[in-house]
């Protein structure tokens, strides 16, 4: 098993990562505070049609970039095919978007990955220290309150509600941790607890500590 720790850089809340690369080339002239405001008011919308999506937890983690001013790219992982498709129809909707491209990665169905999903989520959750981290306090010891939902497809057909600053993602037993925490320590413990889990090929700590520059 291997564990991994690197640095992202993250713009924005809520574990959503934000690209906004510039739309005017590097020998053309800087876009005008006009433009920039225009920008930062279509990241803004295109970020809250992520986070508010229903289909959108803490087994997914979305971003996105602007191109050429009315293009938006989106990209990550996502557990469930409905919210990709689900995404790409609502952000299409939003004044001055032009076109979606639509990169987003749906994970492979796995009984196995669902249940280190279900195992990480506990030993991450379900420890004192990070439980602020979520809204859904206790988290760790409710993934055992099985529905009807999540017995018949696995912890993906029916995700811990709430919000959550660490996102969870797992491909064929491998584990990414996305999103934002407050300290170094907070960095390596949630580390520290994924790769506690049985099962577990390796993990990488994609986590960003507030206010720290990218390595």
């Amino acid at each position: 098993m291997r564990l991994r720790m690197k640095h992202c850089v993250a713009i924005g809340i809520l574990g959503l990562v934000v690209q906004i690369p510039s739309a005017f080339g590097q020998q053309a002239a800087a876009p005008s505070d006009a433009q920039q405001q225009a920008l930062i008011k279509l990241a803004d919308a295109v970020r809250k049609q992520i986070v508010t999506n229903t289909q959108y937890g803490v087994f997914d983690f979305i971003h996105f970039a602007i191109k050429g001013g009315d293009t938006i790219i989106l990209r990550g992982q996502a557990s469930r095919p409905t919210l990709k498709s689900s995404l790409e129809n609502s952000i299409k909707r939003i004044p001055g978007v032009k076109s979606v491209v639509n990169e987003i990665e749906v994970l492979p169905l796995s009984p196995n990955d669902d249940r280190i999903r279900a195992a990480v989520y506990r030993s991450i959750y379900g420890f004192g220290p990070l439980q602020r981290y979520t809204s859904n306090r206790g988290g760790g010891a409710r993934i055992g309150n099985n529905s009807v939902a999540r017995q018949a497809g696995g912890i993906t057909a029916d995700p811990p509600f709430g919000w959550h600053a660490i996102h969870i993602i797992v491909k064929n037993g491998n584990v990414t941790l996305a999103g934002v925490v407050d300290s170094e320590g907070d960095f390596t413990m949630a580390g520290m607890r994924a790769n506690m889990v049985s099962g577990v090929f390796s993990v990488d700590n994609d986590l960003q500590v507030a206010g720290k520059a990218k390595e």
